[in-house]
Parts: C-alpha cells; sequence; structure tokens
C-alpha cells in the first residue's frame, strides 16, 4: 500500500473515532440533563413530568446500543492495535457508564412520584445540591473525554470526595429527621435511595475519569483518592460526630 493510501486509511480511522467521540460526548449531556430534569420534578412535585423524564430514558439505552454497534464495527473493519484499540475500549467503556446515569437519574424520576403523594419534608430541598455535584462533575468528565485531558479526568476522580461528603451529611440530616418524627420515615426513605443513586452517578464519573486515563497513557489510575461515603460502612461513632 502506497503512502497515500495508508494516509487515507488513519484520516478515516480518525474521522469515525471522532464521530464516536461526539456521540458519546452527547449521549453523557443527556444523561446529565436527565438528572437536572429529575431534580426539577422532585422540586414541583409533578407527576407527568417525572413520568416523561423516565421514558426520555429510552432514548439513552438507545444511544448506547448504537455506540456498541459502532465499536463492533470498528473492530471488524481497522482492527486498531495499541493505543488506537484502548480509544475504542474506552468508548465502549464510557459509553456503559453513561448508560448507568441515565438509569440512576431515571430512578431518582421514579422515586418522586411516590414522594409527591406525601406531605413535604423540609430535607427534600437538600437533594438539589447533591444533584448540582454530580452533574457538574459528569460535564467535567465529558469534556476531559473530548479532550483527551488527563490533569482534567484526574482532577474530576479526586472531586468526588466533595460529592461523598454531601452525600453522607445528607443521609445524617434524613435519619435525623425519620427519628424525630415517624410520618417522616415514608418521605425520608425515598429520600435516602434518591440521594445513594445521585451519590452512584459521581462514581460513574470517576470510572470514566479512570478510563480516560487509562486510554491516555495504557495504565490504570493507582493514586490513592480518599472515600468519604461512610453510611454503608460506618466507622463506629462516625455518624454519630
Amino acid at each position: 500500500m502506497n503512502g497515500s493510501g495508508k494516509e487515507h486509511i488513519i484520516k478515516s480511522y480518525d474521522d469515525e473515532l471522532a464521530r464516536l467521540t461526539g456521540e458519546i460526548v452527547r449521549m453523557g449531556e443527556l444523561a446529565a440533563t436527565q438528572l437536572e430534569s429529575a431534580i426539577d420534578v422532585v422540586e414541583r412535585r409533578d407527576e407527568r413530568a417525572a413520568q416523561r423524564v423516565v421514558a426520555n430514558d429510552d432514548a439513552i439505552d438507545q444511544m448506547e446500543q448504537e455506540i456498541s454497534h459502532d465499536v463492533v464495527r470498528l473492530l471488524a473493519l481497522r482492527a486498531p492495535i495499541a493505543g488506537d484499540l484502548r480509544n475504542v475500549f474506552a468508548a465502549l467503556r464510557i459509553a456503559a457508564d453513561i448508560e448507568r446515569i441515565g438509569d440512576y437519574a431515571a430512578n431518582v424520576a421514579k422515586r418522586s412520584i411516590p414522594l409527591s403523594m406525601v406531605a413535604p419534608v423540609a430535607p427534600a430541598s437538600g437533594l438539589a445540591y447533591l444533584a448540582e455535584l454530580a452533574a457538574e462533575q459528569v460535564r467535567e468528565v465529558l469534556a476531559a473525554y473530548n479532550d483527551r485531558d488527563t490533569e482534567r479526568a484526574y482532577q474530576v476522580w479526586q472531586n468526588d470526595v466533595a460529592l461523598d461528603d454531601a452525600y453522607t451529611g445528607y443521609f445524617r440530616q434524613l435519619l435525623t429527621y425519620m427519628m424525630e418524627d415517624p410520618r417522616n420515615i415514608t418521605p425520608c426513605t425515598h429520600l435516602l435511595f434518591m440521594a445513594k443513586n445521585i451519590e452512584r452517578i459521581g462514581d460513574h464519573a470517576t470510572n470514566i475519569a479512570e478510563n480516560i486515563w487509562f486510554q491516555v497513557h495504557g495504565e490504570p489510575l493507582n493514586k490513592q483518592r480518599i472515600k468519604r461515603d461512610f453510611t454503608s460502612n460506618p466507622e463506629p461513632g462516625r455518624l454519630d460526630e
């Protein structure tokens, strides 16, 4: 094959990879918007709008399937190796993480429906701050992926501690409300599940950051990161501090 033929193949692969990256970034933006829409219906206590948010998750699922097909086609037609292969597999893994982010956003919207059927509780307003942190993490890591910016990805990876701290504080607040008045147990239980879904969105953003790091450097992100979600396995006395 002459030089121009090789250049054509390389350019064709680069074009396909750029298109794939663009699709993943659009998918991620849709997932972040879904989360914001879910929080909006929580605040408005709007059952119909919540059902629309849940239904919109199908669009994210469809995009993930299309991206998977594109990855298989790239593997079959281009037979990428080394760094090119990492690019393709990173796309597949990141798309899967975004699909899960969309699922968690839909779960928040689903929980808002029974929550809207009981008397409002004050802690419900605190959910928006968690969602704001999570959506920012998602958008930052998408920008890092689009630019292959490992330092920005690493910052997202480190910043997950802020969401963990906020989630743990919110968890404590909800427990206090439930202990003070049994009538708060049902709405606060819904809020606990919703908050956990949002915290998990942050975890998937860190997964994406790790994939970006491996995609660019060809090695795992092995740095130490503080993890401050103590709600699943609290240290003795931790929740009483």
